[in-house]
């Protein structure tokens, strides 16, 4: 709605394409771009005009979409997925990926994963067997061996400190953030 606001200001024609995606129909003189990321700003939000950073974008909010916010077991193959979402060829988008990141798609999709385990682990509601079998996972070993890769502690380790935090989805899987 903000941006809404912002661009109705501005007195541009726009629609609203995708959650965060606006297709402005006049073409934006040097000023308006600038007062649009001005008030945008401001707002604590960003205006992405560079088409390999929207891709990048589209990559993580896919992902985190699928592996936190999808009710639905995860049966599903990134690779196809993404390509075919974002219409660009998986190996243009995880080279791309790598190259803004630091980091690959699949190490992103497996920080994600790790994190909602955490979660599901803390709820309490699902046991090990069936978070695995939700989130995809060939086996309990094989989740079990991917966890403790990336956590140091094996799940029921974890659980038994369930009192450690959890980190915040935007730092999942970015490496540039930890680097800073």
């Amino acid at each position: 709605m903000l941006v809404r606001e912002e661009l109705k200001k501005l007195g541009l024609h726009f629609m609203v394409v995708d959650l965060g995606e606006v297709d402005i129909m006049e073409d934006l003189s040097l000023g308006q771009v600038e007062q649009l990321k001005l008030s945008l700003r401001e707002a604590g939000l960003e205006l992405m005009d560079n088409k390999k950073a929207m891709i990048i974008e589209k990559i993580k909010n896919l992902i985190i979409e699928k592996v936190h916010h999808c009710e639905e077991i995860m049966k599903i193959n990134f690779s196809t997925y993404l390509s075919e979402k974002i219409g660009h060829d998986y190996n243009y988008l995880s080279n791309l990926f790598s190259e803004i990141q630091g980091t690959t798609i699949e190490k992103f999709i497996i920080a994600h994963k790790i994190e909602r385990i955490k979660e599901l682990m803390l709820y309490g509601e699902l046991n090990i067997t069936e978070i695995a079998w939700t989130m995809n996972y060939s086996s309990v070993a094989h989740l079990s061996a991917q966890f403790k890769k990336v956590t140091g502690l094996s799940p029921s380790h974890f659980k038994k400190f369930s009192d450690l935090k959890r980190s915040p989805i935007e730092e999942i899987g970015n490496l540039k953030s930890h680097q800073d």
